[in-house]
């Protein structure tokens, strides 16, 4: 693949994170941010100290958010275009826009599924700020390991391919990576800073929203990238112009 067609790719993959930014910021926006207010509003119930915002709740909640969920949308479609140009025709024979999806899924899978199992988002209020850096760190922690465990699969699966056949090769490659995962999940220390009054349907609802913000980010960015990429990689003209070179070529019979 030249630099040309790199860097196009690269175009193309910030313009589906700006579009998948978008939706996932109406998600967030109306998701999210409800739970955010009602886990603030238990806070500022149970503390005792009421500083000045330094920013207002609404900024954060309209020019704040969708500041943050934009240019993270940009900065991540560059990062999963370079990504696809790395994979485009090593992870098999797929078609521009099929493997735009694959890398997708297996990007939510292993960038945020995963290390979301083991240290799950938390709303405001839920968390010891002394021991922030602790959570920070073991949280990519386990992205770092995910996403290399996600890499060390398809190796794994390809070069068993040839001998046990890609179906075989694929649930042992399968099964290796829910093993190393689930040491990792019994060996890393797990985090439990729920205050005992919180609740839990709050809770679980800011965490399914957080899902949903993520699922969104990434499902619509690997269908709107392949649908870019495609058009880049295999346009309908080349197709077309090939098709109808091959009928000419094919002798008719009478």
């Amino acid at each position: 693949m030249n630099s040309a067609t790199v860097r196009n790719l690269l175009v193309r993959g910030m313009l589906a994170g700006l579009a998948a930014g978008l939706l996932a910021l109406v998600v967030a926006y109306f998701l999210g941010e409800p739970r955010v207010d009602a886990a603030i509003a238990y806070e500022e119930a149970h503390s005792h100290e009421h500083g000045v915002e330094a920013v207002s709740r609404t900024m954060q909640s309209t020019a704040g958010l969708s500041t943050g969920v934009l240019v993270y949308g940009i900065a991540f479609g560059g990062i999963a275009a370079l990504a696809y140009c790395f994979a485009l025709g090593r992870i098999g024979r797929f078609g521009p826009r099929a493997s735009a999806l694959l890398l997708a899924a297996a990007g939510l899978i292993a960038v945020y599924v995963v290390p979301f199992l083991k240290y799950p988002a938390n709303p405001p209020s839920v968390g010891d700020p002394d021991t922030i850096g602790k959570r920070t760190t073991l949280y990519f922690l386990m992205m770092a390991l995910s996403v290399l465990l996600a890499v060390a699969t398809v190796i794994l699966g390809k070069r068993l391919a040839p001998r046990l056949g890609n179906w075989n090769a694929t649930l042992v490659a399968g099964a290796f990576f829910l093993l190393v995962v689930g040491l990792a999940y019994a060996f890393l220390p797990a985090i439990n800073e729920v205050p005992k009054d919180f609740s839990a349907t709050l809770l679980w609802q800011f965490r399914l929203a957080a899902l949903a913000v993520q699922a969104t980010l990434w499902t619509s960015f690997g269908l709107v990238f392949g649908l870019l990429a495609e058009r880049l990689l295999a346009p309908k003209g080349a197709e077309s112009s090939v098709t109808r070179a091959e009928a000419r070529a094919t002798p008719v019979a009478h």
